[in-house]
């Protein structure tokens, strides 16, 4: 395999924004979240796209497979965060369903993308 340019990657891509939304959305809990949720949903929001870019680093696509399985591990992570912020009404319904929405098509793009590496 050779390796990719990540930055080309559509799933990469639709991560970094969804890494930019839960930053923006972050912004708005309470301080006291700061070290809690705030930095939980964040730093897994981050590690989406992290370790796509990583991944691609390696020589083979079994190599790759870990990280894509890491990544997919990390978004089913930030869902089950955003289920916590919306029932402790830290986000409204609205924000809640289009969130989810977003975080439900990236994990079926990763898991494309799995699919087409194994």
């Amino acid at each position: 395999m050779a390796r990719l340019n990540f930055k080309k990657l559509n799933i990469w891509i639709e991560e970094i924004k969804l890494v930019t939304e839960s930053y923006k959305l972050t912004l708005t809990f309470p301080k006291y979240e700061r070290y809690g949720l705030i930095s939980q949903m964040n730093r897994c929001a981050l590690s989406i796209p992290s370790n796509i870019a990583e991944g691609s680093s390696k020589s083979t696509d079994k190599h790759f497979l870990k990280y894509i399985e890491d990544s997919l591990g990390s978004a089913f992570e930030w869902k089950t965060q955003l289920v916590v912020a919306r029932n402790i009404n830290y986000i409204s319904e609205e924000s809640f369903k289009l969130l989810e929405d977003k975080i439900i098509q990236l994990q079926k793009m990763i898991s494309r993308f799995q699919d087409r590496l194994s």
